[in-house]
């Protein structure tokens, strides 16, 4: 069963890639988790029809492969009609979906079978500022016949950021900017109920460092996997995704059918009652991320699922 912690880095390449075809069949590209196809900013509209033919030649040539995710970011609802009329689209793990509010997300949901598409709904418009809009969208996804199509929310910053007048600055992560309180309070309001939150994209293919600050940031919010605009980004980023092993033993402890109701270990408190959610993402992570453990000089040494080697050519 697909699951939001699957995903990883989650690479965008324009539909209108010359090389589409050779990502969509897995001739180049294959290693990586997970990728999403755009038809909506990556495109601007005088590209669009070319976009559309260029995805559909791709689409014959997809297949669903173990260990990789395919998607569709569309434009529109309308876009996402013709993507579901395109032969063979029944290979597509499901679609982005952009900008959507409660105003919109029927227009969308109504032409997704969840039992071939699961949908990842875009947080992106100035509804997102407003927590009495926010609501208003949690209670049209928190009910079951809108919850099965829904694989997790994506978070849109440079939209956020755009409707704000900003672009992120040179050095700072998102969290530095006004997004900072946004992205805390769609996590808070969302992932409490089960839903799972993707990160922004980070824009800058120059600045490893501040990447990974982010990176780091944006685990401590819960959030869930990345957007990734290069290649090279995509190991960058889930470099950060095994857990501590110290994390692995402690939440194994934790969920323990004999462990205590409260306990002492590595000099922490673990409290079952509170921390087993905390322990079963821990362990979920683990099982696709693989774990590490401390070397003396604060580096990390990586266990299972390091990432393969990357393609230079950037696909964004």
């Amino acid at each position: 069963m697909l699951d939001a912690i699957h995903l990883g880095a989650s690479l965008y390449i324009p539909s209108t890639h010359p090389t589409l075809s050779d990502i969509a069949s897995g001739t180049r590209l294959s290693h990586i988790r997970s990728l999403i196809f755009c038809t909506e900013d990556a495109v601007n509209h005088q590209q669009l029809p070319a976009a559309m033919h260029n995805l559909a030649k791709a689409l014959a040539q997809l297949q669903r492969r173990d260990g990789q995710h395919r998607f569709v970011r569309v434009r529109n609802p309308d876009t996402l009609r013709q993507v579901l009329s395109m032969p063979n689209s029944e290979a597509l793990d499901g679609f982005v979906l952009p900008k959507v509010t409660a105003a919109n997300l029927d227009n969308y949901l109504d032409w997704v079978d969840p039992s071939q598409h699961k949908v990842m709904p875009t947080l992106e418009t100035r509804e997102c500022f407003c927590e009495a809009d926010i609501r208003q969208l949690l209670a049209l996804i928190d009910q079951p016949a809108r919850r099965e199509k829904i694989l997790c929310l994506r978070i849109g910053g440079n939209d956020l950021l755009s409707l704000l007048r900003l672009r992120r600055p040179r050095g700072r992560t998102l969290y530095e900017t006004p997004l900072g309180v946004t992205i805390s309070q769609l996590a808070t309001t969302f992932i409490p109920y089960g839903f799972s939150l993707s990160a922004p994209v980070f824009e800058y293919l120059d600045d490893p460092h501040t990447l990974a600050r982010e990176i780091e940031q944006d685990l401590n919010h819960g959030l869930t996997g990345k957007t990734a605009i290069h290649p090279d980004q995509v190991a960058q980023i889930e470099r950060h995704y095994p857990v501590r092993q110290q994390d692995m033993e402690a939440a194994q402890r934790i969920l323990a059918a004999d462990a205590p109701g409260v306990f002492c270990f590595h000099q922490s408190m673990c409290e079952p009652a509170t921390h087993q959610r905390w322990a079963q993402s821990i362990l979920r992570t683990a099982t696709c991320y693989g774990s590490h453990a401390e070397t003396p000089d604060g580096q990390h040494e990586l266990g299972r699922s390091t990432p393969a080697p990357l393609s230079h050519t950037c696909t964004g």
